[in-house]
């Protein structure tokens, strides 16, 4: 922990009305001796478990258990907070999150799924995915985005849902597949592109097409052949659970839309650029805290050293879609089965510190 949390430990009876309060005095609490106290020179000495050194001692935290300290940039997953209450480090902890496993019918419920029959569903897929196929074709060589394409095993797909129903459960989090304004946020008259200091490229109408088919897919259950995974070194992260073509819409970033301003403090570790006006107050971000989909547990990269670099796979594009301000990840590149995804956090503002990450 990086403070001491003190408790008397002793639960007294309310006073009664006719009698003045009486509080004890901090020394008191101190010098209690359910309550012992640790002088903080005690702590000079204390080094990271992890890497060695002492230094930025405001980021250890010391493990309730062993007393041992780790920087929070040290642990993996990082800790981008200061844990509230009792800490474990990972070798008396078990951090790895429970694995929830659902049903057919919870995960159609949970992701608010229509269920349609099988002829209904033969209806809207071959006759559009044949002209799809022609359109896309022809627009491939002009660089246009392409829809995802959904793993034909229905099981596995219901896997695939099950993998991001878990993780969005676990961090007690509702499944949401559009941009959410709430009456205490940014109102959705906030978010227009024509605020964009120095305009915002606009969406064509072929790729709004796109990612209109994309929506209506996962509207259907027909989900990105993606899973989400948890790494004992990166935290929960995302891999493909089938090949991917180059130009591929793999998700939009969804969230709750608020203005900077009143996030600039916030401990969020995934919060989007959405719009970056010319007025700074009307600068609006995502907050992927409460409301999200699979886009909140694609992890970024490390972009300050070259190898890490390799890794980049997605791009995050903000784009005008009919006015209004939208932030999109697509495949720069053909993704292959169990590659890991991996976006620049930092797109081309460059400051975020994503030299921690792994």
């Amino acid at each position: 922990m990086t403070g001491e949390q003190f408790s008397s430990g002793v639960i007294r009876p309310s006073p009664s009305p006719l009698r003045p309060r009486k509080y004890r005095s901090i020394t008191d609490i101190l010098n209690d001796e359910n309550c012992p106290v640790v002088e903080h020179d005690d702590y000079n000495d204390t080094v990271c478990d992890q890497c060695g050194y002492g230094d930025r001692d405001h980021q250890l935290l010391l493990c309730d258990k062993c007393d041992k300290a780790y920087h929070m940039t040290c642990l993996r997953p990082i800790v981008v907070r200061v844990p509230i209450g009792d800490w474990y480090c990972p070798v008396c902890s078990d951090h790895r999150p429970a694995i929830k496993s659902f049903t057919q019918t919870k995960i159609f419920d949970f992701f608010k799924i229509k269920k349609c029959t099988a002829s209904a569903v033969k209806r809207i897929s071959p006759q559009d995915s044949r002209k799809r196929r022609r359109r896309i074709v022809h627009h491939k060589k002009r660089r246009r985005l392409l829809p995802f394409t959904p793993t034909e095993d229905t099981e596995r797909r219901l896997e695939q849902m099950g993998s991001l129903a878990s993780a969005l459960t676990s961090l007690n989090m509702e499944y949401s597949d559009d941009l959410t304004y709430s009456f205490d946020m940014a109102p959705r008259g906030a978010n227009l592109a024509m605020y964009e200091k120095g305009g915002m490229q606009v969406l064509s109408k072929e790729d709004t097409e796109t990612l209109e088919y994309c929506s209506a897919m996962l509207k259907r259950g027909e989900c990105p052949p993606l899973l989400v995974i948890f790494d004992s070194c990166e935290g929960y992260t995302v891999e493909a659970d089938g090949p991917i073509k180059d130009m591929t819409l793999i998700t939009e970033y969804i969230g709750d839309v608020d203005y900077i301003k009143n996030r600039e403090h916030d401990d969020c570790d995934s919060m989007m650029t959405l719009l970056l006006a010319s007025n700074p107050s009307k600068s609006l971000v995502i907050c992927p805290d409460k409301r999200g989909n699979i886009a909140r547990f694609i992890n970024g990269i490390n972009n300050f050293t070259p190898e890490s670099k390799k890794k980049q796979n997605l791009k995050c594009v903000r784009y005008s879609v009919n006015g209004e301000c939208r932030v999109l990840l697509v495949a720069t590149r053909d993704i292959a089965k169990g590659e890991r995804l991996y976006y620049d956090y930092n797109g081309y503002e460059h400051e975020y510190p994503t030299h921690h990450f792994v």
